[in-house]
């Protein structure tokens, strides 16, 4: 069978409200985080696992809020006062920056300018008890701060999640693809980001369509959890 080369080209990934999938895994973190001006503190923490619409949700909150988005691995380069001078910030990722004490003093700095006038949301996979911080000041401003939580996968939020990552890449699947591969496939985000990754990338090369034995053979290959 003759191969054709594959372009790793990014898929266009909708971030709007409408297209974010609403699950009993998803539906608290959404609500609060519409209920921004009733944050203690004016400050929100938004943890949950690596893919599971973190991101997202912090892009629907800032378009909300006209809130300007940071990842917490650039605060060291960036203007803090600029930043707060928006009054709403979101920073992503911020247990990356655990043990980094420039970038650690930053987000510290940053949350003190922001708030108690504005409003911060930060995102991360686990509570801060968990990242292994260094500046005391920090933790105890975080550990202060209402958090919610967006939950493992349920076979509702795994089947969402397909149906988006197959629709942003523009891959015609069969209707039964979707709960074969939920039945059969590690349950994680990140599982479901691969065997999406892998059917767009083999569909390419050998010009064949998406389908159930396409699956089977990713899934019997995927790498390990």
């Amino acid at each position: 069978m003759s191969m054709q080369l594959a372009f790793a080209l990014p898929p266009q990934e909708k971030l709007g409200r409408e297209d974010f999938i609403v699950t009993p895994a998803t539906a608290l973190a959404l609500q609060a985080t519409a209920r921004w001006q009733d944050w203690p503190g004016g400050k929100m923490l938004l943890v949950g696992p690596e893919g599971a619409g973190k991101t997202h949700l912090a892009h629907i909150w800032a378009t909300d809020c006209r809130a300007t988005r940071i990842a917490a691995t650039d605060l060291t380069e960036a203007d803090l006062t600029a930043l707060a001078a928006g009054g709403a910030v979101v920073v992503e990722d911020a247990d990356r920056i655990a043990g980094n004490r420039a970038a650690e003093a930053a987000l510290f700095h940053l949350h003190n300018m922001v708030l108690p006038a504005g409003r911060l949301l930060i995102t991360a996979k686990t509570p801060p008890r968990d990242w292994g911080l260094t500046l005391p000041d920090l933790l105890s401003r975080l550990q202060a701060a209402g958090l919610t939580r967006i939950e493992g996968p349920d076979d509702a939020l795994l089947g969402g999640v397909l149906a988006k990552l197959f629709a942003d890449r523009q891959l015609q699947i069969p209707a039964s693809l979707i709960p074969w591969a939920i039945a059969r496939m590690p349950r994680s985000i990140h599982a479901a980001r691969h065997l999406v990754e892998q059917m767009d990338m083999l569909t390419l090369q050998r010009g064949c369509a998406p389908g159930l034995r396409l699956a089977a053979e990713i899934l019997e290959e995927a790498p390990p959890e």
